[in-house]
């Protein structure tokens, strides 16, 4: 190894602003199966569902409709 390195020509990580955070949430389990139930029609681990359709909602900009009873 080197003692010094040259980093006058580098290039920033352009996927540095898309790096996933691991976050603890609690999800009720019948939401939990139905998006692993979802996930194996279609091949993908149930976390990367659940990730791709909370950041469509976020590109989206979409608000829950919700109506306190």
């Amino acid at each position: 190894m080197r003692e010094e390195y040259d980093f006058t020509n580098s290039v920033k990580n352009p996927y540095a602003k898309k790096v996933k955070k691991q976050i603890s949430i609690k999800i009720e389990e019948d939401t939990i199966d139905y998006f692993k139930d979802l996930a194996s029609k279609i091949g993908i681990p149930y976390q990367n569902l659940i990730n791709s359709y909370l950041t469509d909602c976020a590109i989206k900009h979409v608000e829950p409709k919700l109506k306190w009873i």
